[in-house]
């Protein structure tokens, strides 16, 4: 016998009007108990019987769909999308300002748009925006509602971390020039080693990705620091694998600290130490919030997730420590 609504209404501990509205008219409740009711249906088995009357259509603006990291986020939100039956359309900018723009002007023309980590500036962002509802996410643009991921509390521990092993040489390797989360980051790292007593060395700024990483790697390996902090996990990965072209081993030689906690960080050998992002939370919670804005509500102004530092096994006590 398959759920029922009653059910799903006292396992979230609402009424059943309420319960209706999840999947009805999502966006005239708040956040925590459209999740609180549609986990409990998640959890009971509940299908609603038929899709709710408030369609919408939601462009999805991304950077890179390769990328592990939006690509969870990406599943996140259809998955958050497809409770209210919502349709989403995807617009890949491939790291190009010239697409972005294109991209989020097309966006502009359905019911709301999700922009993830755009790269254009800000006062740009808004003009091409306009009156569409939008959420930016993982980028705080001023004017926006925004859900972004903690740049300070995670990478802060990482640094700390990498301190009270001894390491008294850090390098930060970059990600994508004017990358919101690189430039808040970066900042991080350098009060952070500021406040440990350690010396920092900026790397250039690199793709996100393994190849960036790799593109890195000498330079890393010139500067002499003793540990590398990398702007997402696969830059991370990326260095780890052009060290070992030159010799250098993880951690015995250098330890590497990545950022996103992808699948492939605890999978690899030596397991990755990294920050670890709600990055399907996030994705959840700006659908939410995004119904929350064609309803007619006004969402929070900046909502953050938290971070946390996950020690893995590539990291250790640089060698002069150990010897």
């Amino acid at each position: 016998m398959s759920a029922t609504l009653t059910e799903v209404a006292r396992r979230a501990g609402v009424s059943v009007a309420t319960a209706s509205r999840a999947f009805g008219e999502p966006g005239r409740l708040a956040a925590g108990t459209l999740e609180r009711v549609l986990h409990a249906a998640n959890e009971v088995g509940y299908q609603a019987t038929q899709p709710p009357t408030a369609t919408r259509t939601i462009g999805i603006v991304i950077p890179d769909v390769a990328n592990p990291v939006y690509a969870t986020l990406l599943k996140s939100i259809h998955a958050q999308a497809w409770h209210g039956r919502h349709r989403t359309v995807l617009y890949d900018t491939d790291e190009d300002p010239h697409r972005e723009r294109e991209q989020i002007q097309r966006a502009s023309e359905l019911d709301g748009m999700l922009l993830c980590s755009p790269r254009l500036p800000d006062d740009e962002v808004r003009l091409l925006v306009g009156d569409t509802a939008s959420i930016g996410v993982n980028r705080d643009v001023p004017g926006l509602p925004c859900v972004v991921m903690d740049t300070d509390r995670g990478p802060r521990q990482a640094v700390e971390y990498l301190a009270a092993l001894g390491h008294e040489h850090l390098a930060y390797a970059a990600g994508p020039e004017g990358s919101w989360a690189d430039i808040r980051r970066s900042a991080t790292v350098e009060t952070a080693c500021a406040q440990f007593g350690m010396r920092l060395t900026r790397l250039s700024h690199q793709a996100a990705s393994i190849q960036g990483g790799r593109a890195a790697s000498a330079t890393a390996v010139a500067s002499g620091a003793t540990a590398v902090v990398a702007y997402n996990d696969l830059v991370a990965l990326g260095l780890e694998a052009g060290m070992a072209e030159m010799g250098r081993a993880c951690p015995d030689d250098v330890s590497i600290v990545g950022i996103d906690d992808i699948e492939m960080s605890s999978a690899v050998n030596p397991g990755l130490t990294t920050v670890r992002m709600p990055i399907e939370r996030c994705g959840s919670l700006a659908v939410d919030l995004l119904l929350q804005a064609l309803s007619g509500a006004e969402p929070p102004t900046v909502t953050t997730l938290d971070s946390q530092l996950i020690v893995r096994g590539s990291t250790a006590p640089p060698p002069r420590v150990r010897g």
